[in-house]
């Protein structure tokens, strides 16, 4: 195994740790049970990369390595141990934006390894970064991170540009996915401290 290989092994298990721990949060502000922490932060954690995997005809990931689903387990149980009582929702979403950016690279990056056209890479990219993160909404009952015109999904789609754009270009993938991560991460941080939006539509309305 080379170190780009373990670089980006290390990169996918803490983008499904953290994804897993936004899902256990998700959990926790409803008050569940320990079970459904568990496949809250399982869902949440694999879902993007499942549907990736099935898009591009590849074996699941978490299916031969089932690390993932413990890692899974582990954040669930540690949410469910510690309580983070106490700012809760602000934890959540900066969870969430460090998992989306690490993901949007990591997604993208195995569909180049596959020989899928870069295009098509950067849609993975997107998928697996967003996927997790709307099907938790949708079992929390909360507000889809698709819905909102806070910027979420234009993040990681340049975020996935980014590092596709320099991967083809021949710079190290280490640092093309370092980078990726740094401009999807920086916009989506700068959607939740400063409220940057995208345009909503200006037509008028039908008589």
């Amino acid at each position: 195994m080379t170190a780009l290989d373990l670089g980006f092994i290390l990169f996918d298990y803490a983008a499904v740790a953290v994804f897993g721990a936004t899902g256990a949060l998700a959990a926790a502000r409803r008050k569940d049970d320990i079970v459904t922490f568990t496949f809250f932060a399982a869902i949440t954690g694999v879902g993007g990369g499942t549907l990736r995997d099935l898009l591009i005809d590849a074996p699941v990931f978490w299916v031969d390595r089932p690390g993932y689903l413990v890692v899974c387990l582990a954040v669930a149980l540690a949410v469910w141990l510690l309580g983070l009582r106490s700012g809760r929702m602000t934890l959540l979403l900066w969870l969430d934006a460090v998992g989306m950016a690490a993901y949007a690279v990591v997604g993208a990056a195995k569909a180049l390894s596959l020989g899928v056209h870069p295009i098509s890479a950067v849609v993975m990219g997107v998928l697996t970064a967003t996927f997790g993160g709307v099907i938790r909404d949708v079992l929390a009952g909360e507000p889809s991170v698709l819905l909102r015109r806070e910027i979420y999904v234009s993040a990681a789609l340049l975020g996935a540009a980014a590092f596709v754009a320099l991967a083809s270009l021949g710079v190290d993938r280490l640092v093309a996915g370092g980078a990726g991560f740094v401009v999807a991460f920086v916009i989506r941080a700068g959607a939740l401290r400063w409220g940057w939006s995208l345009p909503g539509f200006k037509g008028k309305p039908e008589s």
